[in-house]
């Protein structure tokens, strides 16, 4: 009777604490829920984050957005993000850019916040404490990382993500906000290195446009040609170029590498913190929010998807970006790089699921 007894105890046990895990419970068969509204407004974030608030852990919460370069137009507003952090009494989260700008230091990052709208909310410029190194587990390219300092200081980060195209990436996602979004300069440095772009001189009109573009002056025309040496390997002058004359390198395996940094960075990023995940799905330019000059949205506003599930919310962003957009891989279309690559190696590193089950609220 007494070994029944012990043999209940720990079956009970063993259910309570699965089932009370702050982790989401993935259905083999269905996949991990990813949940939709295609109302893009500040009611419709604070609709679907009803679905994983259960998610969010402890009472310092850091919700890590994207300011928006000096004259882009296209970050997701201020307004979109401004009840959540009242509902959570949060802190917008950023780190500095390792290239030149207003972005590059603290105060100046938080007065073009300000100017972005960014106000009445608390802002935490996370490498403004030092740095954070974690290691990388099962990566190819990294064994550390060199995050914010400040990242230690949360229970939770809500990546709120604006989900776009990248000039190098392919696509700007969850994946990229919690790497180069959470990474110090160095960190993102070393993400770039030996990225470089290269000029087919042939195409080039002499615009001026990759000239405007550059933060670091490492572009030359009349022949057109970047210094290495100066260049940081933002991508921005591959995005501002109207005639594809900067373009990625050729050689395929530098690029699936940076999409492996991107990965192996956000790895320790989300494993340190607890973490759930926005994908906003408009004003989808070819070009990532730090381009001031993008380009046009090429295809209209699809809605905003939230999971727990890092993976699960890649994939299912991308899907329905393809399915608008009418084709495979419509990244790979506009910027002529695929960003798949992301998506397949964090599954690889155990980060989450590509196998989703996508949920429309609206539908309920």
């Amino acid at each position: 009777m007494k070994k029944i007894t012990f043999i209940l105890l720990a079956i009970s046990a063993f259910l309570f604490f699965n089932c009370s895990s702050s982790k989401p419970q993935t259905d083999a068969d269905k996949g991990a829920p990813v949940y939709f509204t295609s109302d893009i407004s500040p009611e419709g974030v604070m609709k679907v984050f009803e679905y994983v608030k259960d998610y969010v852990q402890g009472d310092k919460i850091g919700i890590k957005v994207h300011f928006g370069e000096d004259g882009n137009e296209y970050f997701v507003p201020a307004t979109m993000v401004e009840p959540l952090v009242k509902a959570l009494n949060a802190t917008l989260v950023e780190t500095n850019t390792a290239y030149r700008g207003r972005r590059t230091q603290t105060e100046s990052h938080i007065e073009l916040a300000r100017d972005h709208g960014f106000t009445n909310m608390p802002i935490d410029i996370l490498d403004s404490g030092g740095t954070l190194e974690l290691p990388v587990t099962g990566g190819k390219h990294f064994k550390t990382a060199l995050l914010g300092k400040n990242l230690e200081n949360y229970s939770t980060i809500v990546y709120f993500t604006h989900f776009k195209g990248h000039g190098s990436a392919g696509f700007g996602g969850c994946i990229k906000n919690a790497s180069m979004g959470m990474a110090t300069p160095i960190g993102k440095r070393l993400m770039h290195k030996n990225d470089f772009p290269q000029c087919k001189q042939e195409l080039c009109n002499s615009c001026g446009n990759c000239l405007r573009e550059c933060p670091e002056d490492a572009i030359n025309l009349e022949p057109l040609e970047i210094n290495l040496n100066s260049c940081s390997g933002c991508g921005k002058c591959i995005s501002s170029c109207p005639r594809g004359a900067i373009v990625r390198p050729d050689n395929e395996d530098q690029k699936i590498f940076f999409l492996e940094k991107l990965v192996e960075y956000a790895k320790p990023a989300i494993e340190k913190v607890n973490s759930v995940y926005f994908n906003i799905i408009m004003t989808v330019s070819p070009s990532c929010d730090c381009a001031s000059k993008p380009k046009e949205p090429f295809i209209s506003d699809i809605g905003i998807l939230v999971s727990t599930d890092i993976v699960a919310i890649e994939a299912a962003a991308h899907d329905l970006v393809d399915q608008v957009h009418q084709c495979d891989d419509a990244f790979m279309n506009i910027n002529s790089v695929s960003g798949k690559h992301q998506i397949d190696y964090a599954e690889q590193l155990g980060m989450g699921t590509k196998k989703y089950k996508l949920i429309d609220i609206d539908k309920k």
